[in-house]
């Protein structure tokens, strides 16, 4: 029960007194009960109600509760999950076709390190494929990759006139699963 000074003295009576009536109460209900009594003293504007305060000093978990703020959800901006080849953005997946998860792949496990243009072309499609794109395709593949990165677009750097290269972000987490990529050269 959360009662202050004041008020007891108010109701004409001490917290002394009161609380000795109260364990007069409970053994002639519960001749068997054991009773204890516990005063907490809070200093006057601590907020909330006596009882309140009372529950807080006795350790109560859902008065507790009240006191820590809630921890936001922390929601990781992007996640590029490398053992499941996905990429998802605020909570969701980004639609990137194979060969931009390959190519963003490509850069994130050389993160830091500028890849020409030819190297990635070297490590993306197999020599004879009809579809072997130049270096100034390789361009628009990453130019698309961007735009599906929407506002994290700039953790693919362009490195003028060399290439690309993947950058570490504070929004950016990056799973690689069990074991080492394949992909890893």
């Amino acid at each position: 029960m959360g009662v202050t000074e004041a008020d007891a003295h108010a109701a004409g009576i001490s917290l002394e007194t009161l609380v000795k009536e109260l364990k007069k109460t409970v053994a002639n209900h519960v001749p068997s009960a054991d009773t204890h009594a516990a005063i907490a003293l809070a200093p006057t504007g601590s907020g909330g109600s006596n009882l309140e305060i009372v529950r807080m000093a006795l350790h109560d978990p859902l008065a507790l509760a009240k006191l820590k703020p809630a921890e936001p959800k922390r929601v990781l901006s992007v996640v590029i999950d490398i053992s499941r080849k996905r990429v998802t953005i605020d909570g969701e997946v980004a639609p990137l076709t194979f060969k931009e998860f390959s190519l963003l792949q490509f850069l994130v496990l050389r993160e830091g390190q500028t890849v020409r243009r030819e190297l990635i072309i070297e490590a993306l499609w197999a020599a004879g494929d009809d579809d072997i794109p130049n270096s100034r395709t390789i361009d628009v593949h990453v130019r698309r990759l961007r735009s599906k990165l929407g506002r994290y677009e700039d953790i693919v750097r362009t490195a003028r006139g060399t290439g690309y290269r993947f950058d570490r972000h504070a929004d950016v987490t990056i799973l690689y699963g069990e074991a080492p990529s394949p992909d890893m050269i």
